[in-house]
């Protein structure tokens, strides 16, 4: 019963879903990005994002074709490049799964922002939004690194290229202001594409997260004044 009683509630808030499975990958890839078994294994676990974060456009007013459209050519690129060893397709997979992933989190803006109550899903939303900016930047960062090889240095090692791990905690120092990131950009395109993310990062907080904030505030004034 408790079993059912979870996957109701996860039925119920579909973004309470994506946001789970995103921080579980997020934990999960560091333990198997070194062979490239593993980084099959983690494609195919992205298959799984993917098909989360479609049925969450599907539910909000984008359209799920143009979803399926992005998501099916950047899966198909990364699999070839895998198993084909063709390097050259990591930049078409790099750029498609950012698409994808900016297209999704637009998707789920618009569906916070059309309605005038904050809803428990919305705030799950909120959550996966954040998790789905942080992505489409990393594989920004990917693109830019493959484009400009070097364009990025650490504290450790750093002339070597810069791991997807380590590039996707410069997004998320960079999408949540924290400063605390040891991966510098280093070519005005980089930094470029760095001032960028910390921009969307605090105009998501200050008009996305706010505004659901405020509508919860609201929220609970309404239920006190009708008590």
């Amino acid at each position: 019963m408790r079993r059912l009683r979870w996957l109701a509630i996860l039925i119920r808030h579909p973004s309470a879903a994506l946001l789970l499975v995103q921080l579980a990958g997020l934990l999960l890839y560091p333990f198997i990005e070194q062979t490239r078994a593993a980084r099959a294994l983690f494609g195919a676990f992205g298959v799984v994002v993917l098909i989360l974060a479609i049925s969450m456009v599907q539910r909000t007013r984008g359209r799920g074709w143009i979803s399926v459209a992005i998501a099916v050519p950047a899966v198909v690129c990364n699999a070839m490049g895998l198993m084909l060893d063709m390097p050259a397709l990591k930049p078409w997979w790099a750029a498609l799964e950012a698409l994808f992933y900016f297209y999704a989190a637009g998707c789920l803006i618009a569906y916070m922002l059309a309605d005038r109550r904050a809803t428990t899903d919305e705030m799950f939303a909120a959550g996966a939004t954040f998790t789905l900016l942080v992505w489409g930047f990393t594989y920004l960062f990917v693109l830019c690194q493959v484009l400009q090889p070097g364009c990025f240095a650490a504290a450790v090692n750093p002339a070597a290229p810069r791991s997807w791990t380590e590039l996707l905690f410069l997004s998320f120092a960079l999408m949540s202001s924290t400063g605390i990131g040891d991966v510098i950009p280093i070519t005005v395109h980089a930094r470029a594409l760095a001032c960028l993310e910390m921009f969307v990062g605090v105009m998501y907080i200050a008009l996305v997260v706010s505004r659901l904030i405020g509508l919860s505030v609201s929220r609970e004034d309404e239920r006190e004044l009708h008590r």
